[in-house]
C-alpha cells in the first residue's frame, strides 16, 4: 500500500529511509512549538490554545503536502509572518487577534485562487527578484531583532534601542540576556558542526542552563516584572478544551470591529506575498537539494504542493494560528533521503503526538526561544547574496525594503517602501519598460495606504 500511494521505488527510497527523514524534519522544526506561542500570545492570545493550533495546523498542511503532492516537505506556522501579525497588525496597528487571522483566512483562500490559476504566476513574475530578496532578507532582520528583543538582550533606552545593563539587574533581566547570548552561541556551535536538529537542542539546552541558574541563585524570578519560574509544573496534558478560545475566532464579531478596507488590503496583501514567494523559493530550494528538479529547473507537481500550502494556511487561521507555510528545515530530512510524502506522514503525525506535550514546550521560557529567533534570522541573511549592488535600480528598493522592517517594526511597511522605491526609481531613471503593469497597481495602491493613514 505505501509503495502503491508513495511511489518509493520509483523515488529510489524506501520506508526505513523515509520514517528517518521525516523525523529529522520533525525534529529540525519542532521549535515552532515554542517559539509560535510564545509570540503569538503577545497579540493576546492563550498560549496553550495557540500550541494546540500550531500542532493541528502543521499536521493538517503537512499531510496535505504528503498525499496531494507526494513531497518530504512539512508545513507549520511561519517565523516572521508570526512575528508580522502579533507585532505589527495587533500591535502598532492596533487591530485585534480575531481581525488578524481573518485577514490569514482570507489570504489562504486567494492563495488557493493563485494555486490554481496562471494569476500566481504574474504575480510571481512582476515582483522583481532583487526586491524578493530584500523582502526575505528585511524578515530575517525584523524577526532577530526581535529575538533580541525577547531576550532582554536589547532595550529600549535614549537611543531607542541599546545593549542592556547587565551588571545592574543582573539577577533577572542581566540574567536573561546572558541566557539569550549562550544560546545563540550554542545553536552556532552546533550547526557549524552539522549537527541535527540544532535550534531544538539549543532550545532545551538554554532552558537546562536556565534552571541551574535559578537552582544557583544566579536567576531569580520576580513574576510581577515578567520573569517567571524556570522550572515546569507538569509535562503532559490530555485536555484540548483551551482551543475553543480562538477556534473559528476568526468569523466572529470581534473580526470585524474598527474595520478599515484599505488597511485590510495591506495586511492582507503582505501575509500573502510573503507566503506565496517564501513557500515558492522553499520549495525550488528543497527540490533543488533533493534533485528534483526537471531538466528546465521546473518543480513537477508544484501547483498540487502549493495549493496544500494554501489550505493549510486557511485551516490554520480557522484553527488560530497564523500563516502555515513549507518550512525551509524541511532540507533537513530531504539530506537525510527523504523523498516522498511518506516522509512528511511521519513528520505530521509527530506533531500530532505533540499535542500531549503542550504544558512543556508552554513553559518554555523567551529566553531559550529567542536564540531560535536570532539564528533563523541569519539563515534568511542568505538571500542578501542575491541582491546586486552593482545595479542601483535594483538594489536600492531592496535595501529600502530590509532596512524598514527592522527599524519602523512593520514588514508590510517594509515591503510598501520596496514596491513604491522600485517604481518611482526605475520610472524616472529612464528604466520604465522593466516595470511589470502590476507594479504600478502595488505602487499606487501602497501609496494610498499612506494618504488615508
Amino acid at each position: 500500500m505505501l509503495e502503491k500511494t508513495f511511489k518509493l521505488k520509483e523515488n529510489g527510497t524506501d520506508v526505513k529511509t523515509e520514517v528517518i527523514a521525516g523525523i529529522t524534519t520533525f525534529m529540525a522544526m519542532a521549535y515552532i512549538l515554542a517559539v509560535n506561542p510564545n509570540i503569538l500570545s503577545a497579540s493576546g492570545m492563550n498560549a496553550q490554545a495557540i500550541l494546540i493550533a500550531t500542532a493541528l495546523s502543521a499536521f493538517i498542511g503537512t499531510m496535505c503536502m504528503a498525499f496531494m503532492a507526494n513531497y518530504p516537505f512539512a508545513l507549520a506556522p511561519g517565523l516572521g509572518l508570526n512575528a508580522y501579525f502579533a507585532y505589527t497588525v495587533c500591535g502598532s496597528m492596533g487591530y485585534s487577534w480575531q481581525f488578524a487571522l481573518f485577514a490569514v483566512f482570507v489570504e489562504g483562500l486567494v492563495f488557493v485562487v493563485l494555486s490554481v490559476t496562471p494569476v500566481r504566476e504574474a504575480i510571481f513574475n512582476a515582483i522583481p527578484l532583487q526586491l524578493k530578496k530584500g523582502v526575505s532578507v528585511g524578515i530575517g532582520l525584523f524577526v532577530a531583532f526581535i529575538g533580541l528583543q525577547n531576550g532582554k538582550v536589547v532595550v529600549g533606552g535614549a537611543t531607542l534601542v541599546t545593549l542592556t545593563p547587565f551588571k545592574a539587574e543582573f539577577h533577572t533581566t542581566g540574567a536573561w540576556a546572558l541566557l539569550t547570548i549562550i544560546g545563540i552561541l550554542i545553536i552556532a556551535v552546533l550547526h557549524v558542526k552539522r549537527i541535527k536538529g540544532a535550534i531544538l537542542i539549543g532550545i532545551f539546552a538554554t532552558w537546562i542552563l536556565g534552571i541551574l541558574f535559578e537552582l544557583t541563585g544566579l536567576y531569580i524570578p520576580d513574576a510581577a516584572n515578567g520573569f517567571y519560574s524556570t522550572i515546569p509544573t507538569s509535562f503532559t496534558d490530555f485536555s484540548f478544551a483551551s482551543i475553543g478560545e480562538i477556534f473559528g475566532a476568526c468569523f466572529s464579531s470581534a473580526a470585524f470591529e474598527a474595520f478599515n478596507a484599505l488597511d485590510f488590503v495591506v495586511i492582507m496583501f503582505a501575509f500573502l506575498f510573503v507566503d506565496v514567494f517564501d513557500t515558492l523559493g522553499t520549495l525550488i530550494g528543497c527540490a533543488d537539494k533533493a534533485d528534483m528538479l526537471d531538466k528546465e529547473g521546473k518543480l513537477p507537481r508544484i501547483r498540487p504542493a502549493l495549493l496544500a500550502d494554501a489550505i493549510a494556511t486557511s485551516c490554520g487561521a480557522v484553527l488560530g494560528t497564523s500563516t502555515t507555510t513549507t518550512f525551509v528545515e524541511s532540507s533537513s530530512g530531504v539530506s537525510a533521503g527523504g523523498r516522498t510524502g511518506l516522509a512528511s506522514v511521519v513528520t505530521g503525525l509527530l506533531f500530532l503526538v505533540s499535542l500531549i506535550l503542550s504544558p512543556l514546550f508552554i513553559s518554555i521560557p523567551s529566553f531559550a526561544t529567542a536564540p531560535a529567533l536570532v539564528f533563523v534570522g541569519f539563515l534568511m541573511m542568505g538571500s542578501i547574496t542575491g541582491i546586486d549592488l552593482k545595479d542601483p535600480t535594483e538594489a536600492i528598493p531592496a535595501f529600502l525594503a530590509l532596512l524598514v522592517m527592522p527599524l519602523v517594526y512593520s514588514i508590510s511597511d517594509g515591503i510598501c517602501i520596496g514596491v513604491i522605491s522600485y517604481v518611482v526609481i526605475n520610472l524616472f531613471s529612464g528604466n520604465a519598460k522593466k516595470i511589470k503593469p502590476l507594479m504600478y497597481v502595488l505602487a499606487i495602491l501602497f501609496i494610498l495606504k499612506y494618504a488615508f493613514l
